[in-house]
């Protein structure tokens, strides 16, 4: 007794191809199809009219609204086209407030200062009360600036005058007196 096993008997007579198909619809090295050369598209009568007479139609995309000359640039290209610079970010000054108060405002403040830091720098002018620096609310990651109280005013007017515009942790420092807070 022989027995032929044939692929085609046992699979059902169909013949299955793995991952690969080998058709006519090609990738390229992008992993986009390549189906060759596009066929145009068929004018429309009018356009057909206009071609007649010697008026080229214009083209557009349809569907976005854009015409076809013109080119979808990213962000990034949209920068450099632009004269090969960088738009400048106007400076802007701080808005300085007269200390009326103990409680003093303080910008500019480096990313990696603490609480202790501020205390520390301001503790060589006067006694300092609190000290609070805004952090994100998610990331917990300082905002750059922060609220100080002193004990009088008169301290808090010296602390201005003495540490306004001092280097801090590589920061030039901005110290005005706070707007009141509006509870």
């Amino acid at each position: 007794m022989t027995t032929s096993t044939s692929s085609s008997s046992s699979r059902g007579g169909r013949r299955r191809s793995g991952g690969n198909r080998s058709s006519s619809t090609r990738r390229n090295n992008n992993g986009n199809r390549n189906r060759g050369p596009r066929k145009p598209k068929k004018l429309t009568f009018w356009q057909k009219v206009l071609k007649a007479l010697g008026i080229e139609p214009k083209q557009t995309n349809k569907g976005t609204g854009r015409p076809k000359s013109v080119k979808r640039v990213s962000g990034n290209e949209q920068k450099g086209q632009q004269g090969g610079e960088k738009k400048k970010r106007a400076k802007r000054t701080p808005e300085i407030i007269p200390v009326e108060s103990p409680r003093l405002y303080i910008g500019n403040l480096s990313y990696d200062a603490s609480e202790a830091d501020l205390t520390e720098l301001f503790s060589g002018v006067g006694t300092v009360k609190e000290v609070e620096i805004i952090s994100h609310r998610h990331t917990q990651r300082s905002k750059g600036y922060g609220f100080l109280e002193m004990t009088t005013t008169d301290e808090a007017k010296r602390a201005v005058e003495v540490l306004h515009d001092q280097d801090f942790m590589g920061r030039k420092l901005v110290v005005s007196g706070a707007k009141v807070r509006k509870d």
